[in-house]
């Protein structure tokens, strides 16, 4: 009986796997084809028509991106799980209006609304159970440690940890590393790091 049950449960989680949870090559954005971005289908986007998307990104499982405020993911970023991107908080303005939250009609926008958008520099990294906060923007390259809340403007090559998120390291500085290890690899590599950006401070890898 026991073995009947535990074959049972793989064929469940089998199943649901490759009929809820699997992540598919393939999708399009504002008119665009994306033929190497993957989104899994427990990721939650609400205002999907406001999200604009790279080719190349990944978007794990069991995600929150709220794109009502506007939310650009730039090519090749990587959304682990269990994220919440965020373009807008409310409930400031709850606690000042009450009931009057649901029928507000203004002028205005509600008291304590606080509203922006959210844009992800190319070949970032967002750790798991990390909160990207309205009107925030990351420069290309940047890490996202595991468990971090964010908000703010931060420069190419950054990584951020903490509550509130703060500057702790430079990327580049592991990307070098695996590069000695992998000289092969440059190419791929400086092919996006070395292109010029608004807040490329010039430095390049030895």
């Amino acid at each position: 009986m026991l073995r009947l049950r535990a074959a049972l449960n793989r064929w469940r989680r089998r199943l649901v796997r490759g009929l809820q949870f699997r992540v598919l090559f393939g999708e399009r954005s504002q008119g665009r084809d994306l033929p190497h971005t993957r989104i899994s289908p427990s990721t939650c986007i609400e205002c999907e028509d406001r999200l604009v998307l790279g080719d190349h990104v990944y978007i794990g499982h069991f995600n929150l991106l709220d794109a009502s405020g506007g939310l650009t993911i730039d090519e090749g970023v990587q959304i682990t799980s269990h994220c919440a991107i965020v373009t807008h908080s409310s409930h400031r303005s709850q606690r000042l209006l009450g009931r009057a939250f649901a029928t507000w009609a203004g002028p205005g926008e509600r008291p304590g609304w606080i509203g922006g958008p959210v844009h992800i520099g190319a070949w970032s990294f967002i750790g798991p159970h990390s909160v990207i906060e309205a009107n925030t923007q990351l420069g290309r390259g940047t890490i996202v440690c595991a468990g971090a809340r964010v908000r703010g403007t931060f420069p190419d090559f950054a990584v951020l940890d903490g509550a509130p998120a703060q500057v702790v390291g430079d990327s580049r500085d592991g990307d070098a590393t695996l590069l000695r290890q992998n000289p092969a690899f440059r190419v791929h590599h400086d092919a996006w790091a070395n292109m010029p950006g608004p807040d490329d401070c010039d430095r390049r890898l030895p």
